[in-house]
Parts: C-alpha cells; structure tokens; sequence
C-alpha cells in the first residue's frame, strides 16, 4: 500500500479522484506513486529565477520512470536584498515556515516521495529539515552557482561580496561614483546561488556530502545543461527510492553530519553552517555537539580558498573535481564514514571512488593544505561560554589574535552608521549585540559592517564580535553566534565602552577582560530592553526561538 492510497484509492475517495482529475490526472496517473516537487521559484531572488527549469527537468524524469509529479511552491528570501534592513530579521525565520509548509503539504496530500528544489540560504536546510520530518524516500536537486562577475579590461572574477566591499571603499572616498556602478553593474551576471563559498553553495555542497542528493548539486553552475540533466536523474531516481523504502532516516545519519563537517572544515565553509547543520540534526533526533566542530577542524586540514578567503569560486572547484574530488583527499585517512549510504543506492565511498581531484591549485592535496586545521572555529570564554564562531580560513594571519577596546553598538544600524562615519580606528573590537535570534529577532547578518571594515582596509586591524552571524560572504575576524545572546542576559549585554577584549582563535579563546566584581555589579543594573518586534510572525518567533548554539530551532 502507498501513502497515496489514503488521497486516491477506494470508493470512498471517490471524491479525492475527482479533484485530481479537476487538476487533468487520468485514471491511468492515479493508479501510479505521486511524487510531491516543491520548488521554489521566484522573481525575487536571482539564485531562484531559474528554478521553473529544474522542476521541469525533476518533473520530467519522474514521468520517464513512469510516477506521477505534483508540483507545489516554497518561499526563498535573497539574503542580499533582505541586507542591512528589517527584512534580514525574516531571513533565518523563513527557514521554519519553509519546513512546516512542506510539511504541510505533503502530508495534506498524500505523497509518496519528495524532492526538493532549493539553492539559496535558507531554503536548502529548511527543505533538509522538511525532508526529514516527513521521512518519506527524497531527493535535493539545487538551481546551481552564480557564474563570477567579469569587468572589460580587468581579468579579475567579482561576485557580490565585491559590491558591499564597494559601498565601503566609496564611503571611505577611495572609489568614485563610475567605479561604484561598474562593480555593481557586472558582479552578479546572472541566475544562481552567489558564485563564491558563501552560505548557499556551502548547504548545496554539504547536502551531497550529507546523501540527500547527487554528486554536482553543489557545484554544476546555473547556466550548465549538466543542471538540467542532473534534475532528470534525480527525478528518475527517487521514483526508484520509493520503491526501494530508502528514506531519509537511513542517510541522515550520525555518521552522515560528522561527514558533512569534514567537508565543511575542508572547503571553508560558512559559518551559517553551524547554525542550520544543528537544526537538520534536531529534526534527524542527534544531538549535534558543538564541539564536534573544533574536534573535526584539528584533524581536517582546509584545502580550498574559495570566495571570500580566496579567489576562486565555485565553477573552479567544479571543474577541480568538485565536492567529491575534495573528499578524495580526505578518503582512506579514518576521517570519513565512507559506509555512510547516499540518496544514489551508493555508500559515500563508492561515490568517491569515481572521483579525483584534477586540480591541486584549487582543490590542495592533504598534505599540502592552507592549514593543518580547518576552515571553522568554535570560540569559547567569559564572553561566549556557549560558544561563537568564525570562519578561521576567512581571517588574515595578523588577526588571529587580538586584543583590542570594545567599541559597543546595540544595532547593526548604530554600528553601520559609525563605520561610514569612520569612527572605528585601528585596534578596536567592535561589538553588535540585541542581534540574536531572540534579540533582534531572527539574527540578522552582518555582512554590511564587515564589508565596509574591510572596503575601508582595516579588516587586518579590525575584530567584529556579534550575537548576530555573518553571510557566508563575509572576511576578517568577525565573530558570530555569541552565546548566550544578550536579549537572553549573555555577557556580551555587559560589555562596555572601552572594555578590554582578547581574541586568540587558534585557542578557541574569547575573553572579556574585565574582573568578576564588576561584572557582577553590571548584571545586577542590567535590564532586557524592550522588544524591537511586538506583532506578527516574528513576535511569535521571537518567543520560542532557541539559542544560535542550538540552532536557532523553534521548540
């Protein structure tokens, strides 16, 4: 008996079949498995106009494996057009509604198996934690890459990280007015998930590492017919999946996040992967450990400098092998669960073994890495006993350590306004609190404050401390994640002007460099402001939303 049968089977459905066929199915269709295919297409985000073309291709292999698909939409927020005002607060919280409505969806009508067609930021792990949820034989299938940006006359790739790096440089009148269009005209050419090793293409990569969809989901660009072919596989596939009874609770595994890790450490992911790999893991019932990222970052050397840490993008890993060329490095070294099975019928290491690693310069050999040790840091201290992160493999050698006075904002937009204003000065440590997923609500990015750090030429003298995160986009010593958050009565709410804060990342330190006594006295004084957000979604959210160490779950 299939799932469907409760939608289409029996007398009593006859009303059922009636509004199938209202929709055009034949009686042939409906005797046939209904495969649910969520896409989320939309005119208003680049990474997802394309979209309409993969479910065509999904829908397609699923008919020519003789299964019926049905189609349904998703939300998809573009973290770039959300940043640097109010919408960013929706961005992270778009990720539970995406999870409860395909949800709802498909347990409303009755389907037997699932793929998912995501590509940016937090609709890959939304539909992840969907796909797990319902437990029913699925598939991922991403919109692919952005290709880089190219200027005439200038050999260079952009992409938009390029862009919020301009807006710093023209305030800090080392750009003019013709420089400033020109980045912004040529960065972004196209349909696809922004080109470098940002929060999309790093869950899209993860996701094949993790067994939930087909080698080159993360890597094949948008605009490459191997996309659209990739979709028809895919959709010919899970048809076989649900056949078969393989569903996600045999993939998502332990072993498959410990995996998802390795890659992460290896190619320098983002640090939103630290935040939605714990919300996966949740719905998947392990308890994903924290410090199993520094466990993983001390035994996994970071191989790739992709966007922002470098200047390759992803049509580069692409060609170098992509994600399976970068585990080829890792394969045979105890570091993998190369038994761990994938949505393809195959163990992750049979996946491997068709793979190779075609160009060092991209992809480095193990033993010739950027770093014995990979590309994320799990910091921990007075400051963030909890935890914070950041993107190691992203920060200049000069700032690894750091010891510098605070410089306290209460908004992203105070913050924003002071470094345009060019009042942070070499050696500070500037702190952005009240940005947490309770205490914004939804933990905004910061991608705008540190791009103008670094547009300015201080991200080698500048640190960044939030309890808000970071685009995937971001450089420098910007520490995201801070836990407990301040709306929560963290530490980082005492932090005052001019306090004293020790950054060693190597030793997974963050330090407030002020005595107990003090501290004390200030948490007795210290009184939650009032919520920035008291209607709607996110005033709902913000009342059960957990901590970043969690996740930023919905309990």
């Amino acid at each position: 008996m299939r799932i469907s049968d409760r939608v289409k089977t029996g007398p009593e459905k006859a009303p059922h079949r009636s509004l199938w066929k209202a929709l055009g199915l034949t009686d042939e269709e409906l005797s046939r498995p209904l495969i649910g295919v969520v896409c989320a297409q939309s005119e208003c985000v680049p990474g997802h106009n394309h979209l309409k073309n993969i479910a065509q291709a999904v829908k397609d292999g699923i008919r020519l494996a003789g299964a019926v698909p049905v189609e349904f939409p998703a939300i998809g927020v573009c973290d770039g057009i959300a940043m640097g005002h109010i919408g960013m607060k929706y961005s992270l919280a778009s990720r539970e509604l995406i999870a409860d409505s395909c949800e709802a969806m498909a347990q409303a009508h009755g389907m037997d198996g699932m793929v998912f067609i995501p590509n940016c930021d937090k609709i890959v792990p939304g539909m992840l934690m969907a796909a797990r949820r319902l437990n029913l034989p699925s598939m991922v299938i991403s919109g692919g890459p952005m290709l880089p940006g190219k200027m005439p006359g200038d050999a260079r790739d952009y992409d938009l990280n390029a862009v919020f790096e301009a807006v710093g440089a023209y305030k800090a009148g080392r750009i003019d007015d013709q420089r400033l269009n020109d980045v912004e005209s040529g960065s972004c050419p196209g349909c696809g998930s922004c080109s470098g090793m940002f929060t999309a293409n790093s869950m899209n990569c993860i996701t094949e590492v993790i067994g939930m969809a087909l080698p080159g989901n993360g890597t094949i660009s948008a605009v490459d017919a191997a996309r659209i072919r990739l979709a028809k596989l895919t959709g010919m596939r899970v048809v076989k999946m649900v056949e078969e009874g393989l569903t996600p609770d045999k993939i998502m595994t332990e072993a498959a996040f410990r995996n998802a890790l390795c890659l992460d450490m290896a190619l320098g992911c983002s640090t939103n992967t630290v935040l939605h790999l714990p919300a996966i893991a949740h719905e998947c019932e392990i308890d994903f450990d924290l410090d199993w990222v520094n466990e993983t970052s001390a035994k996994v050397p970071n191989l790739c400098h992709l966007a922002p840490a470098g200047h390759h993008h992803v049509i580069d890993l692409h060609l170098a092998g992509g994600v399976m060329g970068v585990l080829s490095e890792l394969a045979g070294k105890g570091l993998l669960d190369e038994n761990a099975m994938t949505v393809s019928g195959m163990t992750l290491g049979e996946e491997i073994a068709l793979a190779r690693n075609y160009n060092t310069d991209v992809i480095r050999p193990f033993d010739d890495p950027y770093s014995a040790t990979g590309g994320l840091m799990i910091l921990r201290g007075n400051l963030a006993p909890d935890g914070g992160v950041v993107k190691r493999s992203a920060v200049a050698a000069e700032m690894l350590k750091h010891e510098g006075p605070a410089r306290v904002y209460n908004s992203e937009e105070e913050a924003i306004a002071a470094i345009y204003a060019g009042a942070i000065k070499p050696g500070d440590v500037v702190v952005i609190r009240y940005e947490g997923p309770k205490g914004g609500p939804g933990m905004r990015e910061m991608l705008s404050p540190t791009s103008a750090i670094c547009g300015m030429g201080l991200d080698k003298e500048v640190a960044l401390i939030t309890d808000g995160r970071f685009s995937g986009a971001t450089r420098g010593a910007a520490i995201g994640h801070v836990s407990p958050e301040a709306a929560s009565g963290g530490m980082i709410g005492l932090v005052e002007e001019g306090d004293i804060i020790a950054i060693d990342i190597p030793a997974g330190k963050l330090e407030l460099k002020v005595d107990e006594a003090t501290l004390a006295e200030r948490k007795a004084k210290w009184v939650c402001p009032p919520p920035n957000v008291t209607k709607g979604y996110l005033a709902r959210y913000a009342k059960l939303v957990s901590s970043a160490n969690k996740g930023a779950i919905v309990e």
